[in-house]
């Protein structure tokens, strides 16, 4: 069986996961959904990157993990490779789910369109912390478009601020690059959160700068995690396994 490690996007905290955790264990896995730094209710949102990427390292190390398939959905995409490059002998795959895949050189906010960069800016400028949440409209339509109304406010509802620094600050990708880890890329293939053109797609375009990797589709949205946690369960051992 396989140890998993989920990393969660922004907005989320490592309780988005719980039912999917149920699942994997059903099926005889051992599942790890911690939670970033900067993230989730009351937490200190003055963090950057590094400290984002550092804490998952920091949990990894501290629970005994070895072993692993670490997933990174969303901005965890950009974490996800940073964790490889500090502990690359505790993992056996990385599975990108909806996730970025940052240029190197570039930020997380460098891979969104530009109306998209200008809306994340003027919230975060808006808070006193820089931290902001995405309005519900572009929530219903944009992450969960696959949700009735009812899910789509009650997975509203657990959303909390994210820290705007770790979108800005500049990621050296090249180390990452340079690893030999095997990749797997999970697409939910009705995600309204980017454009589904060739320059901003999270699949082909995000995915195919891992050069080799197993893809995996299932349909849903952005947040699969609230609206299908088995179907999202069944897909992610397809994605790890050897």
């Amino acid at each position: 069986m396989t140890t998993f490690v989920l990393v969660h996007g922004s907005f989320h905290d490592g309780s988005a996961w719980e039912p999917v955790v149920r699942q994997l264990e059903q099926k005889g896995h051992t599942a790890y959904a911690p939670t970033v730094a900067g993230h989730g209710p009351d937490s200190d949102k003055g963090v950057n990157h590094a400290d984002c990427s550092g804490s998952i390292v920091d949990y990894m190390i501290d629970e005994g993990l070895e072993d692993v398939v670490l997933l990174g959905h969303s901005f965890a995409g950009s974490i996800i490779p940073k964790v490889a490059e500090a502990v690359p002998d505790r993992i056996n795959r990385l599975v990108f789910h909806n996730a970025f895949v940052v240029e190197d050189g570039n930020c997380v906010l460098d891979e969104v369109p530009p109306p998209i960069q200008d809306l994340f800016r003027a919230l975060s400028d808006e808070s006193e912390d820089g931290a902001f949440t995405v309005p519900f409209p572009l929530w219903r339509d944009g992450f969960i478009n696959d949700a009735d109304i009812e899910l789509a406010r009650s997975a509203y509802e657990k959303l909390s601020p994210t820290p705007f620094q770790p979108f800005v600050d500049e990621l050296d990708m090249s180390e990452f690059h340079s690893l030999d880890l095997p990749s797997s890329y999970l697409y939910a293939t009705e995600d309204g959160t980017l454009p589904q053109t060739p320059e901003w797609s999270w699949h082909p375009h995000m995915s195919s700068r891992l050069g080799l990797f197993r893809l995996i589709k299932m349909p849903g949205s952005h947040e699969v995690v609230f609206t299908n946690p088995e179907g999202l369960a069944e897909r992610i051992v397809e994605a790890g396994r050897e």
